[in-house]
């Protein structure tokens, strides 16, 4: 009972938030395709919204998860209980704009305290059209889909649950569309003025095909005194290699890579021409392009504490994750080898080809939100890179 049927918003108890300013909320939905519906009040946009079904367990950073292109297509369900308490500033997007379909929480904070925060989640959520749910049994929603998998599902305030449910029967699947191509750059373009300025023959030029890039990244980069330039997802190898870089790193992404031959077939002409780091959705991509297989998880991994082990160094690291598709270990021949494993589940984290020099990740060694730690991978991919220009 305590998983199924309506959830209202009073379960709460009596340690809820404080109370809203404003005028009263309204009542929302979240209708998930095997029938069930959760009750809470609605913030953000008051408009429908309709995708996959995901939660993450991350305790903070909700503004990178907003903002993290990974997520397009998808309605994100937050675990840690008390989402907005610090507001939203100006220097933790991940992305130009807010990525995810709808949000889903326990309680919302409309108050925040932050000396950085300059406004509140349900207005930003607000004036960019993404509907938000509070209020609601955010345990329950995240038990069912550990238990069935994720699932399709509609937010919406002015439904019945049996109306929303024929509207999610008749929506096309997330696994059939590409949603890269509505994330990527539109164009080509430099990182900052510093990366625009750094131009002297000591400077390493990476380019990053834009899958679903997190701007953490092209920071991460920077900060290692590289000349960062990001490129659309259907960037030819050819046209990468016109660019002259020293190497090449494709970014991580939302959707299904089985649907992205266009990007294997380019990260397939590079391999051998360029040195090669794979972070995500690129390191599935890279997968495709070597002959590999992946396959759907049955709720995926999304939070920051993710373990993970380095098969060769033998070390063990805590990991940001956010993926719902994995490479499989069975399909991977020749020279490429599993270099990191999920010590949850055993499933492939990382690769590395034995010849030439190529390495990725299913984790995210840019983080934003979550650990730091991971950082050292880019390290090992400009070694690699140093390595290639000699």
């Amino acid at each position: 009972m305590a998983d199924r049927g309506v959830h209202g918003p009073l379960a709460a108890g009596p340690s809820g938030p404080p109370p809203s300013r404003g005028a009263r909320p309204e009542r929302a939905l979240l209708v998930l395709e095997d029938g069930s519906a959760f009750e809470g009040l609605g913030f953000g946009a008051a408009v429908e919204a309709q995708g996959e079904v995901v939660f993450n367990t991350s305790m903070t950073g909700y503004q990178e998860i907003l903002t993290d292109p990974s997520y397009a297509g998808q309605i994100v369900v937050l675990t840690y209980p008390l989402i907005g308490n610090y507001g939203v500033n100006p220097f933790d997007f991940e992305s130009r704009r807010i990525q995810v379909r709808g949000l889903v929480v326990r309680w919302h904070c409309d108050r925040p305290s932050h000396w950085q925060g300059e406004r509140t989640v349900h207005g930003f959520l607000t004036a960019e059209g993404v509907p938000a749910l509070s209020e609601v049994d955010t345990r329950a929603i995240t038990r069912r889909l550990r238990t069935r998998g994720v699932m399709m599902g509609l937010l919406t305030r002015g439904a019945s649950a049996p109306e929303a449910l024929e509207r999610l029967r008749q929506a096309p699947r997330y696994g059939d569309i590409d949603f890269v191509t509505r994330v990527t750059t539109p164009e080509v373009y430099a990182w900052g003025d510093e990366g625009e300025r750094q131009v002297s023959g000591g400077v390493l030029r990476i380019a990053v095909l834009d899958l679903g890039l997190k701007y953490n990244i092209l920071r991460i980069l920077q900060s290692r005194g590289c000349q960062v330039v990001a490129m659309p997802a259907q960037t030819s190898a050819e046209e990468v290699l016109a660019a002259r870089p020293h190497g090449v790193v494709l970014s991580p992404g939302p959707g299904d890579p089985a649907l992205l031959e266009y990007a294997a077939a380019t990260a397939r002409r590079l391999l051998g021409r360029a040195p090669i780091f794979g972070i995500c959705l690129g390191h599935q991509v890279l997968a495709h392009a070597l002959g590999g297989r992946t396959y759907k998880l049955k709720f995926g991994h999304r939070g920051a504490n993710h373990p993970v082990r380095d098969l060769e160094a033998g070390a063990v690291h805590i990991t940001a994750q956010n993926h719902g598709y994995a490479v499989d270990a069975d399909s991977l021949h020749g020279p490429v080898m599993v270099s990191h494993v999920n010590l949850n589940d055993d499933t492939v984290e990382g690769m590395r080809h034995r010849e030439l020099p190529m390495l990725s990740i299913q984790y995210h060694s840019e983080a934003a939100p979550g650990p730091q730690d991971n950082a050292y991978m880019f390290d090992r991919f400009l070694a690699l890179v140093r390595d290639a220009r000699k």
